[in-house]
């Protein structure tokens, strides 16, 4: 017989502990609890993800047609008259190095063990150190670019995913998993703008292709719920205070939706121009599908970080699970556990 099923000395059943391996794996994963809503849901946001990075490298990487495209979006970085924004991109790429990312990712786990956390600081490390090591291994070794729009060789180079966006969403991601749910957006506040302005930095010093921010964006996002799913899984989550953050939407989600909105809005509307309504002669083309990269770059990776919210929205990861409780139980409602205080039927 199970610990949970013996009688105590009063005659009543020992309660669950939330946070235990019981809790987790039985009461946790009951079809209504918290915990297993939170699961579900990023589970099918990872999945989603990992569609639509499947589609964009379809699309733009395996296509002629989108290889083209791409292609004059690198052409077109050099119409700019001055080169300015593309010499402050450079400037801005040079500090993502191996020992920012390094004082990154100590930041976060001095974040996680000072507040003694330690599941969240291992999904924290694990979003950024997971997700740069299968953009290397994807960039490498699985997703190839064949050369299908016989371009230059510099234009012909794979870098699908960009490590330097995925460095930077991932660190982002990071910080607003392992943080206090109250100060979660301000976290993302203060990241936002920097690492939405590196994937929009990557195609303006012609480092990366738009395909490359959108699928590192995608990438990160798909990490970054699979192992939040894991976190509920083990029945970590827990629902947040009803609390109103109105300074969180005002200065973090008005403005990322903008970014996102106009972002992908104006950029799909000059990624239509430059692929069907512009002619290969016009001298417009390559500035306008420069624009429309520029524009998508910026807008997914806002895009990103505005679902990740929106999936921890009333998520609190600090908080302690709610004790499930079958409904008729006969004990008091602070001891009442998964299981009953006297079984149907005798096992055998």
């Amino acid at each position: 017989m199970a610990p949970y099923d013996r009688l105590r000395a009063d005659r009543r059943t020992q309660s669950l502990e939330t946070g235990t391996w019981w809790y987790a794996n039985i009461a946790g994963e009951a079809a209504d609890s918290f915990s297993a809503r939170v699961r579900k849901r990023m589970q099918r946001a990872c999945l989603a993800a990992v569609l639509l990075l499947a589609v964009v490298y379809a699309g733009l990487v395996l296509t002629a047609t989108g290889q083209r495209w791409e292609n004059a979006v690198l052409t077109g970085r050099l119409t700019d008259e001055t080169l300015a924004a593309a010499h402050e991109a450079n400037r801005t790429l040079q500090h993502i190095t191996v020992y920012s990312l390094a004082v990154a990712m100590l930041v976060l786990t001095v974040i996680g063990m000072v507040r003694r956390r330690y599941a969240l600081t291992l999904v924290a490390l694990g979003t950024v150190g997971v997700s740069l090591f299968l953009a290397e291994v994807l960039k490498g070794y699985v997703l190839a670019r064949p050369d299908l729009a016989h371009a230059p060789a510099h234009l012909s180079q794979n870098s699908f995913p960009s490590g330097h966006t995925t460095v930077a969403m991932s660190v982002m991601f990071g910080l607003a998993l392992v943080v206090p749910y109250r100060v979660r957006g301000l976290a993302v506040g203060l990241c936002a703008l920097w690492a939405t302005a590196v994937g929009a930095y990557t195609v303006a010093a012609g480092w990366h292709r738009p395909s490359d921010t959108i699928g590192a964006d995608l990438l990160v996002l798909a990490v970054a719920c699979g192992l939040v799913a894991l976190l509920a899984r083990r029945g970590k989550v827990g629902p947040a205070r009803s609390r109103r953050f109105p300074l969180r939407t005002v200065f973090v989600i008005v403005p990322l939706g903008i970014a996102a909105v106009g972002g992908l809005g104006a950029g799909l509307v000059l990624l239509v121009d430059s692929m069907f309504v512009l002619e290969p002669t016009d001298p417009n083309l390559f500035h306008v599908a420069y624009q429309a990269g520029h524009g998508l770059a910026a807008g997914a990776s806002a895009a990103a970080t505005l679902v990740l919210l929106a999936l921890l929205r009333h998520v609190d990861l600090d908080a302690v699970p709610t004790p499930y409780r079958l409904t008729g139980t006969t004990l008091p409602a602070e001891e009442a556990g998964p299981f009953p205080t006297e079984a149907d039927h005798e096992i055998s």
